[in-house]
């Protein structure tokens, strides 16, 4: 199952709600949507800096981790960035596969 790097950004209005809630239900509240998806959180941290909240999750496919952050983000508390992570495995198969592609001017 594909692996995601979900990193989030919070409105005043969403850390108000993790003050409120706490940090152990919000992650809880994560962990239950991933499952909801068919997905696992292998991994949730609150943070400081841009991010206010880092997040490893394994989900299905690409489609399924874009519905999850466009329905984060359109509460309008949250703020979601989506990476794909890949596994060394992946790197290394993914030398094989040439496009023939090339620099421009060369």
């Amino acid at each position: 199952m594909p692996k995601y790097l979900i990193r989030a950004s919070l409105s005043p209005e969403g850390i108000g709600g993790v003050l409120a809630e706490g940090g152990t239900a919000r992650r809880q509240v994560v962990q239950d949507a991933i499952e909801q998806l068919g997905g696992s959180l292998e991994a949730f941290y609150f943070a400081f800096g841009d991010d206010d909240v880092v997040g490893i999750a394994d989900l299905p496919d690409n489609a399924t981790a874009a519905a999850f952050a466009m329905e984060i983000s359109s509460s309008g508390r949250v703020a979601v960035s989506t990476t794909v992570l890949l596994t060394p495995d992946e790197l290394d198969r993914s030398g094989d596969k040439k496009s023939g592609w090339r620099a421009p001017g060369t």
